[in-house]
C-alpha cells in the first residue's frame, strides 16, 4: 500500500472529511549519475557551510529569507507549519463549479483522495456521490509541503482525485511573453476549409493507451546499445518547415494521407507521402519559373488584353471541366 504525502480534512461547510492524499502519477525518470569527464569518478554533493567548509547535517539547516537591507530573517519547519491554515491540516472548499469552465492551464498535478480512515468511509463517499449526482467539481485550498497551492476536487468512479492549480497571478500573459503572435484567419478561405477537413479526418476518440513514452524506451535502448558494444539508431530530424508556397499542397495530401490512414492502409500512406513530397517540389519548382517570367513580360496593349482575358476563361472552364 502507498504512504500517503498529506492528511487533513476536506472542509465544506460544516461537514469535515478526513482524508488522506496519495500521488496519482509517476514520471518515467532514466536515473543517471554524474561522472568527471574521461574518468569513472562520481560527483557527489554535499551540504556545506561556505565559512568553515564543514559538511552540515540535514537535521540542522533552516531556511531564511533575505529581506531588503541584505539582512537574513531564519525560520524553521514548525514556524512556517504555524501560519498554515489549520496548521496545514485542512483544505477548505470555497465553491463547485462546472469542470468544463476551468481553463486546463490553471492544472498542476494529480492526487488521489482516500478516506482518512475505515471509520470516515460514509463521510468520504457521502462527498464524493453527492459532487457526482450534481455534476460539479469542488474549488478550494489547502498547504502542502510549504506551499499553498488552489486545488480542484473531482469524482471519478469510487475515488476523489485532486488537482492541484495555479493561481490566476501565476499565469503568465501571453501577449508579454510572445512577439508577433498572428491574428486570427480573416482570410484564405481555401486553405482555412482543408486544414479544418485535415483536423475533421484526424478525430478520434480519447485513447490514452495507445499512447507511450517512446523517447525514455530509445534513451534505454541506447543505453543497452553502448553497454553491448552495438550502433546506435540515430532518429529522423525534425521536417521543415513548411513554406506559404507549399502549404495548400501538403494539406490536400495530408487530408488524404490520414483518410487512407483510418482505412488501415500502410502501403497507400507511404505512397501518398510521396505524391505530396513530388507535388511540393514541383509547386516550388513552378513558383521560381514564374517569378521571373513576371519581370520579363512586356506590357500589352488593350486588344490582345481581351485575347488574353478570353483565354484565360477557355483554361478556367477546362480546369472546372477537369
Amino acid at each position: 500500500m502507498a504512504r500517503s504525502m498529506w492528511t487533513g480534512v476536506v472542509s465544506f461547510g460544516l461537514v469535515a472529511v478526513p482524508v488522506k492524499v496519495y500521488s496519482a502519477t509517476s514520471d518515467h525518470d532514466v536515473s543517471f549519475h554524474q561522472f568527471q569527464k574521461g574518468t569513472s569518478d562520481r560527483i557527489r554533493y554535499q551540504r556545506v557551510n561556505e565559512r568553515t567548509g564543514k559538511e552540515v547535517d540535514f537535521d540542522d539547516i533552516v531556511k531564511g529569507a533575505e529581506t531588503a537591507d541584505g539582512s537574513y530573517v531564519m525560520l524553521d519547519a514548525d514556524e512556517l507549519d504555524s501560519v498554515a491554515p489549520g496548521r496545514s491540516r485542512v483544505l477548505e472548499i470555497h465553491t463547485f463549479v462546472d469542470q468544463a469552465d476551468i481553463d486546463p492551464i490553471y492544472y498542476q498535478k494529480a492526487y488521489y483522495l482516500g478516506p482518512g480512515s475505515d471509520e470516515t468511509g460514509r463521510t468520504y463517499a457521502l462527498l464524493r456521490d453527492a459532487m457526482a449526482a450534481a455534476d460539479r467539481v469542488a474549488i478550494g485550498t489547502l498547504v502542502m509541503r510549504g506551499k499553498e497551492y488552489l486545488a480542484a476536487i473531482r469524482p471519478d468512479g469510487n475515488v476523489l482525485v485532486l488537482e492541484t492549480m495555479y493561481f490566476a497571478d501565476e499565469i503568465r500573459d501571453p501577449k508579454k511573453e510572445l512577439d508577433d503572435i498572428p491574428s486570427r484567419t480573416t482570410g484564405k478561405g481555401r486553405e482555412l476549409t482543408t486544414a479544418v477537413q485535415l483536423v475533421e479526418s484526424m478525430t478520434g476518440p480519447w485513447k490514452p493507451t495507445e499512447f507511450r513514452d517512446t523517447y525514455t524506451d530509445r534513451v534505454q535502448a541506447l543505453i543497452e546499445a553502448k553497454r553491448k558494444g552495438n550502433e546506435v539508431e540515430i532518429a529522423d530530424e525534425a521536417p521543415a518547415a513548411t513554406s506559404a508556397v507549399d502549404l495548400m499542397s501538403a494539406l490536400r495530401a495530408s487530408v488524404e494521407a490520414a483518410k487512407q490512414r483510418r482505412g488501415g492502409s500502410p502501403k497507400a500512406t507511404k505512397k501518398t507521402a510521396k505524391k505530396a513530397g513530388k507535388t511540393a517540389t514541383k509547386a516550388r519548382k513552378t513558383a521560381k519559373k514564374a517569378a521571373p517570367a513576371k519581370k520579363a513580360a512586356p506590357a500589352k496593349k488593350a486588344a490582345p488584353a481581351k485575347k488574353a482575358a478570353k483565354a484565360t476563361r477557355k483554361a478556367t472552364g477546362a480546369k472546372k471541366a477537369a
